[in-house]
C-alpha cells in the first residue's frame, strides 16, 4: 500500500479503493450521506478532503483503516540524526516477550541510575518537542530496555521512581509512533505504560499517561472512544486537584483539549465547546504558558485547539480569523508547527493559494521531519499541483519532492 498509493491524493485513494470494493459513486456517496456529485469532485480534487470525521466515514464504508486513506504509515527516512534502525527496531523493543512477566529480568541491558534515567527520558521528550522524530525513534528501543532493567534491578522507593520513568518512556513511543501513523504501535505502547505505573498509584504520571491511550484512539479513527476516554480520565484526576501541582493541572487540562480534537473529529459541536472550556479554565488557574511534563500546556496552547477544531468542524471563518493572529513563539517547536499546519489548512480552504504555500514552507524550514510525516502537508502540496492548469513552480515541485507524494 505504502509504494503503491504514496503519490496520490485522499480524494484518488478513495477512488482507489472504490475500484477496489466494486463500488458506483452513487452508492458509496449515498452510504455516507453525500452526493454523487460531491463525491467526483473529491475523487477529482475539485474539494479538499481533509476533516478526519469525513475521511473515516469513508474508511468505514470502504472497510480499510483510516491509515489507509491518509498514506499512513509513511516511511521514516534514515538521516544522520536517526541512523539505520528505526520503526523496526521500536517494534522489536515492544513486541520482546522479554519484557513480560517473569522474563523481564533478563533483558540483558545495564540497569541504570534513576538520576541517569531519568536525564535519558527527559532528554528524549525534549528531542521529540524539537521536532527531531528520527532521533527520538532511533533511541527509543535502548531507553525502554534500559527503563525496564532499572524497574526490574531497584526495590522500594527506587523502583516506584523507574516505574514512573518507565511509564514516560512508553508514552513517549507512543506519541511518536502516531506522529508516524504506526497506530498498532502506538497502542501497545500506551497500554505497556499504564502497566508499568498502575503499581504505583501516580495520579500525575497515570493522567499523563491516559494522553498517550487518546493519541492511540485518534490515530484509528476511534474519536467516540477517545470523548469516553477524556470523561474518564478526568474522573479519575479530579479528586486530587483540591491542592493540584501546576504540572498535575496541566496534565488535567491538556486531556481537555486532547478530548476537544476528538470530539470535534466526532461532529459534536457542543462536546468541544464544554472540553474547551474546560481546558480554558485549568489554564486560567495556571496563570501562563508552561511546559510541566512536556504539555506545552497554557492559554496559548488551548487557542490553538479553538483553530484545530474549528478547522476539523468546517468553521473556517474562526480558523482563518484567530489562526494567523496566534503568537506560537513561546512554545516547543513540535506546537509551533502543528499549528502552522493548521494556518495553512486555513489559507488553502479559502483559496488563498500563496499564503498557504507560504505557511507551509514556513513550517517545513523550521520542522521538516514533522511536516514530512503529516498528512495534511502531503494533502495540500499534492493538491496544489492537481489543480495547476499549467507547469507547476519549481517551488511547489521542490515541496511535494521532499515530501515525498511526487517522484
Amino acid at each position: 500500500m505504502r509504494g503503491r498509493t504514496h503519490n496520490l491524493t485522499i480524494g484518488e485513494r478513495v477512488a482507489w479503493y472504490r475500484y477496489r470494493r466494486g463500488l458506483s459513486q452513487e452508492v458509496l456517496a449515498g452510504l455516507i450521506g453525500r452526493t454523487a456529485d460531491w463525491l467526483g469532485k473529491v475523487e477529482n480534487n475539485r474539494i479538499e478532503l481533509d476533516r478526519l470525521s469525513v475521511i473515516k466515514s469513508l474508511a468505514e464504508v470502504l472497510d480499510v483503516t483510516l491509515g489507509d486513506l491518509l498514506g499512513e504509515p509513511s516511511l521514516l527516512d534514515w538521516t544522520g540524526d536517526s541512523g539505520t534502525a528505526t520503526v523496526p527496531a521500536l517494534r522489536a523493543a515492544l513486541m520482546n516477550y522479554r519484557a513480560l512477566g517473569p522474563f523481564s529480568g533478563d533483558l540483558g541491558a545495564e540497569p541504570p541510575t534513576i538520576a541517569a534515567l531519568k536525564k535519558q527520558v527527559g532528554a528524549l521528550w525534549d528531542a521529540y518537542q524539537e521536532s527531531r522524530f528520527g532521533y527520538v525513534t532511533g533511541r527509543l528501543p535502548d531507553l525502554l530496555d534500559r527503563a525496564q532493567a532499572a524497574v526490574d534491578h531497584h526495590d522500594g522507593d527506587d523502583q516506584g521512581h523507574a516505574r514512573r520513568l518507565l511509564g514516560l518512556a512508553y508514552q513517549l513511543a507512543a506519541t511518536q509512533l502516531t506522529k508516524l501513523g504506526e497506530s498498532d504501535l502506538a497502542w501497545i505502547a500506551a497500554d505497556r505504560g499504564l502497566a508499568a505505573v498502575r503499581p504505583t498509584g501516580d495520579p500525575l504520571i497515570t493522567g499523563s499517561l491516559f494522553r498517550s491511550v487518546g493519541h492511540a484512539l485518534h490515530a484509528t479513527g476511534r474519536y467516540t472512544e477517545a470523548v469516553r476516554l477524556t470523561e474518564d480520565a478526568a474522573g479519575y484526576l479530579e479528586p486530587h486537584l483540591k491542592h493540584a501541582t501546576p504540572a498535575l493541572l496541566s496534565v488535567y487540562g491538556t486531556l481537555f483539549l486532547s478530548g476537544s480534537m476528538a470530539a470535534a473529529r466526532a461532529n459534536d459541536t457542543g462536546t468541544t465547546r464544554t472540553f474547551l472550556a474546560a481546558a480554558d479554565h485549568a489554564a486560567s488557574q495556571l496563570g501562563a504558558d508552561a511546559n510541566h511534563l512536556w504539555t506545552a500546556f497554557g492559554p496559548t496552547n488551548v487557542a490553538i485547539h479553538r483553530v484545530a477544531t474549528a478547522a476539523e468542524l468546517g468553521d473556517l471563518q474562526v480558523a482563518i480569523d484567530l489562526g494567523p493572529r496566534l503568537d506560537t513563539t513561546g512554545l516547543p517547536m513540535e506546537r509551533r508547527v502543528r499549528h502552522a499546519l493548521e494556518v495553512a489548512r486555513a489559507y488553502s480552504s479559502w483559496n488563498r493559494i500563496d499564503d498557504a504555500q507560504t505557511a507551509l514552507l514556513d513550517a517545513e524550514q523550521m520542522a521538516p521531519e514533522q511536516v514530512r510525516h503529516h498528512f495534511l502537508s502531503r494533502q495540500l502540496a499534492l493538491t496544489w499541483i492537481r489543480r495547476q492548469r499549467g507547469k507547476p513552480s519549481a517551488e511547489l515541485v521542490g515541496l511535494a519532492q521532499r515530501l515525498k507524494v511526487l517522484d
